[in-house]
């Protein structure tokens, strides 16, 4: 995406609390700030820092399950626009840091929760990866060659895609809704529906072939046709 001016950055009065995770949450925050939102990502003490998307970001070192640290947390919240949780669902309801309790204290805060299966169902509090989401919802199954097993799409669609681009998303949504009305929003930002929503158009074209419709690796666009392909150059 190209940014024409640089002085178009629409959410430079948004404040955004991170906490530290993996892939869709770093992401999520990644895109609020690179449209001009200003983000606080809380690390936790002794954890490991694999994150390669905080570019742009403030960072502040708390153990939330101490009590001065969700002290300090809870403070945060009051007075941020958006907060992104990527636990599991209970897990920051233990801490005393749920929607329903930050509510009471910022009813304008946008309450941004990316877990892998929503927060209800059987599967609500499994633990899972983007291979898993991808899988249950079906996409798997469309990857990969011909009389091949499907192939993962490394952890672009269930974790980035999914995950991180559909939360900013919803937290832009709230953000025009809450412009209008005054009032926060819970964004539950779903991995697994994530990446099925994204893939609509594979199921819905599957009445098309030989566009989509036939078997993995059988289309026009899974390396079924010669001109939707890779090869060797002459040159190497």
């Amino acid at each position: 995406m190209k940014i024409v001016s640089t002085k178009f950055a629409p959410l430079t009065s948004i404040r955004v609390v991170e906490l530290a995770g993996l892939a869709p949450g770093p992401f999520c925050g990644r895109i609020l700030a690179d449209w001009g939102a200003s983000v606080i990502r809380v690390d936790r003490p002794g954890a490991l820092d694999i994150d390669r998307l905080s570019t742009g970001k403030r960072s502040v070192l708390l153990n939330s399950k101490q009590p001065a640290g969700a002290a300090v947390l809870r403070k945060l919240c009051n007075t941020s626009d958006v907060l992104i949780d990527p636990y599991r669902p209970g897990v920051l309801e233990r801490l005393g840091l749920g929607p329903s309790e930050l509510e009471r204290s910022n009813p304008r805060l946008i309450y941004t929760r990316i877990t892998g299966y929503g927060q209800t169902g059987p599967y609500s509090k499994v633990a899972g990866h983007d291979i898993n989401y991808v899988a249950m919802s079906g996409v798997l199954s469309m990857l990969g060659r011909k009389e091949s097993q499907p192939t993962p799409p490394i952890n672009l669609l269930a974790d980035f895609a999914g995950g991180g681009l559909m939360a900013a998303f919803g937290v832009a949504m709230a953000l025009l809704h809450r412009s209008k009305t005054g009032e926060g929003q819970v964004v539950d930002c779903s991995m697994l529906e994530g990446a099925s929503y994204l893939s609509s158009w594979l199921y819905n074209i599957k009445d098309q072939p030989p566009i989509f419709g036939e078997g993995r690796g059988c289309n026009w666009l899974d390396s079924g046709s010669h001109f939707y392909d890779t090869y060797e150059t002459s040159d190497g």
